[in-house]
């Protein structure tokens, strides 16, 4: 028993000895390693909770959309982009709010929403979408070197052929008829056959006197699928 007795002490002694060595740091680690798990389970938490509250605001948004109230849509916008700027559907609501916006006649608050997404946007889509409709809305106005502006920036490759179209579209309200037929040319090379919108841009290359040749421009350039527009 003794014997026991003085092997427990030693035992004893020896984790006394260690505690005091890395007892601190094993603490520290300890509570380091709860404080992380802690601050990912809130942020998981927060992101949860967050995105909820965007879907919300994003339904009410919708809901004043199609109702056509002007007034309303603009203040929840304003409110979702303030809140819960950065999250895709305050980019998507960017877009809505943008189309009734400028259906309403309220051009300048329209071109507004769609420049907070060219310019804050993270989803590259959706920023290729509004690069496509804010250079759409200053064609309208007239703005034609903004639009160009618009319609500079890399998009995703889907988006290519949309945004040579619409280049042409600028160029040639500008009376660059050289520019908007190679802009034109452009799209055509790029877009896939089977896509109906293509038909259109063989009308404008038409009308400036340049209808494509069969196989002349399909070979040029890797053809890409144009992306569903609303």
């Amino acid at each position: 028993m003794a014997t026991y007795d003085l092997e427990q002490q030693e035992q004893l002694d020896q984790f006394k000895h260690f505690w005091k060595t890395y007892g601190n740091l094993i603490s520290w680690l300890v509570a380091a390693a709860v404080a992380a798990y802690a601050g990912w389970t809130g942020y998981q938490y927060w992101q949860t909770d967050r995105a909820t509250k965007a879907a919300g605001m994003y339904e009410e948004l919708d809901r004043a959309a199609v109702q056509g109230d002007a007034d309303k849509v603009q203040r929840v916008f304003s409110d979702l982009k303030g809140q819960y700027g950065g999250t895709t559907l305050s980019e998507q609501g960017a877009l809505l709010a943008a189309q009734t916006l400028v259906a309403k006649g309220k051009t300048d608050e329209g071109r507004a929403a769609l420049q907070w997404l060219v310019d804050s946007g993270k989803n590259p889509n959706l920023v290729a979408v509004g690069r496509l409709r804010l250079a759409g809305v200053l064609l309208d106005l007239k703005k034609y070197d903004d639009a160009l502006v618009a319609v500079s920036a890399s998009v995703p490759q889907e988006f290519q052929a949309l945004t040579d179209d619409r280049r042409g579209d600028i160029l040639q309200a500008q009376g660059k008829k050289d520019e908007a037929l190679k802009a034109y040319q452009d799209a055509y090379k790029s877009m896939d056959p089977q896509v109906e919108y293509r038909r259109f841009i063989e009308g404008k290359l038409t009308a400036l006197g340049e209808p494509p040749a069969d196989g002349q421009l399909k070979s040029m350039s890797p053809q890409v699928s144009l992306p569903a527009q609303n």
